[in-house]
């Protein structure tokens, strides 16, 4: 029989205090998990911290719609992709955390530019994570859109 392992010996479980990856890391892993998306169509992380992920879209025309303005889509995907990079950095690459809900306002439009989204972790739980995150092109004093978006956990992760 072999002795009890120490806590020394375990890994940390995730935690919102700490992360497992940054965002080079995170850029990496979206790029492997995502071979298809055609470079630079979602997004990059630029900085990550517990808790909070900036990341930025240099869309160009092709993510405008009729106006000239970024489409809903297109702000919809970074939302997304910045909660789920935001996750991952908190408990490391599980490729299966999916979306279960994304609840998006749209407050104003948001001019032909990078968009930019800046996710905040509100709760990571044991197998929902949720978080919040704001979208502009003209600064973070003119959000273009506000969404709230939920992550499963898969079993085992926490």
């Amino acid at each position: 029989m072999s002795a009890p392992s120490s806590t020394a010996d375990r890994p940390e479980p995730p935690g919102a205090d700490r992360l497992r990856l940054d965002a080079a890391a995170l850029n990496a892993f979206l790029g492997l998990a995502f071979p298809l998306a055609e470079a630079g169509s979602r997004g990059q992380v630029k900085a990550v911290s517990p808790g909070r992920l900036v990341a930025v879209l240099d869309g160009g025309e092709r993510t405008l719609r009729p106006g000239g303005v970024v489409s809903g889509p297109t702000m919809m995907g970074l939302a997304d992709m910045a909660v789920y990079a935001l996750v991952l950095a908190h408990i490391g690459e599980v490729p299966m955390a999916v979306t279960t809900s994304l609840n998006i306002h749209f407050l104003r439009p948001a001019l032909a530019g990078p968009l930019t989204a800046e996710a905040r972790l509100l709760r990571l739980g044991r197998r929902i994570a949720t978080a919040d995150v704001a979208l502009w092109t003209e600064g973070p004093d003119r959000i273009a859109a506000h969404a709230v978006v939920a992550y499963a956990i898969p079993d085992g992760v926490r």
